[in-house]
């Protein structure tokens, strides 16, 4: 894609991590305004809507709050940004998951106000990003839109991660692996980042690569210990540790250096008919298995990377994934494939190609973990 030799870097303005931080939400954001409007996940909206509003109106500030509905859709953004400005918010608040969280940043982006970002689950690296995945109605994957800055603060209580469904810890982490696959491979095309995108097409930092490396790094040594804890509901070094690789590494790294074929085959997989079944990250940790296949890793490579997928409960399979592998998924995947991270892979891949690559990936998956 021809990145310039102007290489640009992009974070949030701020990033705070530790147990019971959700209650000093207040302390945290007033530098931002004292006007808040929040999106929160259903399942959170009402502890978390007493909460934060007792909190802040204790500190003199006020605080407003509406229910995530369905799916992140440029209409239900638009919807939400209206009810901010008619209660007079100066800063807004995304609480939940990745859903919740990026239909926050549009509606911020919207009326160009602060957004502070509250992630309930280490699930997927979106609270970083400057970014918003946008979905059709259906729940398939409709395009991503691009801002200018990322979020104003980050902030994660480890509590309430560690009171998390487990799932959602692993699903982020699935996510967060295929960022060093993908950052190596648009090193090697010579692809652009996701930064500044409207001045240009830049290269990638050495920061960025260096810590698209350590997120990968990170998870294969603290993964395992991570889960346990999160299983147990208690807050260890290793599961911070985690939650910091899934969403500050992985957030990082994926903006400053982009995706690639592993998000590509994972936006496909959203277009099946068990497509919404399971997480973002679930998708995308087969899609990873799928560029490994596609770029002819090593096979230490590709199977130190199936085993631990199968000790953490990651999909390495078609099967784990609740779709069935018949030519007619095969040309969904193919045809809903994300074109412009396929396209940063270092050669052409094919509409043929692809489902010949999503074909030995299912088959080294069974291959792999049949045998452990």
């Amino acid at each position: 894609m021809g990145a310039s030799r102007t290489m640009s870097f992009g974070a949030p303005g701020r990033y705070i991590q530790g147990p019971g931080e959700i209650n000093r939400v207040s302390v945290h954001t007033k530098k931002y305004g004292s006007s808040v409007f929040a999106v929160i996940d259903p399942y959170f909206f009402a502890s978390m809507q007493d909460l934060l509003k007792t909190q802040y109106e204790a500190d003199g500030q006020s605080f407003q709050a509406a229910q995530f509905e369905n799916e992140v859709t440029v209409e239900r953004i638009h919807a939400h940004a209206e009810a901010a400005k008619a209660c007079g918010a100066n800063v807004i608040m995304g609480i939940g998951g990745g859903k919740s969280i990026d239909t926050a940043k549009g509606v911020a982006n919207e009326l160009q106000l602060p957004v502070v970002i509250i992630p309930t689950s280490a699930s997927t690296d979106a609270p970083t990003s400057a970014l918003s995945v946008i979905y059709k109605e259906n729940h398939e994957h409709s395009h991503a839109i691009n801002y200018i800055k990322s979020p104003d603060m980050v902030l994660i209580d480890s509590t309430i991660i560690a009171n998390a469904p487990v799932r959602f810890l692993v699903s982020g982490m699935g996510d967060a692996m295929a960022t060093w696959f993908e950052a190596q491979a648009n090193a090697a095309s010579n692809s652009g980042n996701y930064i500044c995108q409207e001045a240009g097409c830049f290269r990638r930092t050495r920061t960025a690569m260096k810590i698209a490396q350590f997120c990968y790094e990170t998870i294969l040594d603290f993964g395992e210990a991570a889960k346990i804890a999160n299983e147990n509901h208690v807050v260890t070094d290793a599961l911070e540790a985690v939650i910091e690789a899934n969403t500050l590494m992985s957030g990082l790294g994926f903006e400053n250096t982009a995706c690639a074929c592993a998000h590509a085959v994972g936006d496909g997989i959203t277009a099946t008919p068990n497509g919404a079944a399971t997480l973002h990250g679930e998708k995308v940790a087969f899609g990873t298995l799928c560029q490994l296949v596609a770029e002819n890793a090593s096979w230490e490579t590709i199977k130190e990377y199936v085993e631990f997928c199968k000790k953490v409960g990651l999909p390495t399979t078609l099967a784990d994934l609740q779709v069935e592998l018949t030519e007619e998924n095969l040309q969904l995947i193919a045809d809903n494939v994300s074109q412009p991270e396929l396209v940063r892979e270092p050669f052409e891949i094919s509409s043929d190609m692809l489902k010949e690559i999503v074909k030995a990936a299912d088959a080294i998956g069974h291959h792999i973990t049949d045998g452990m």
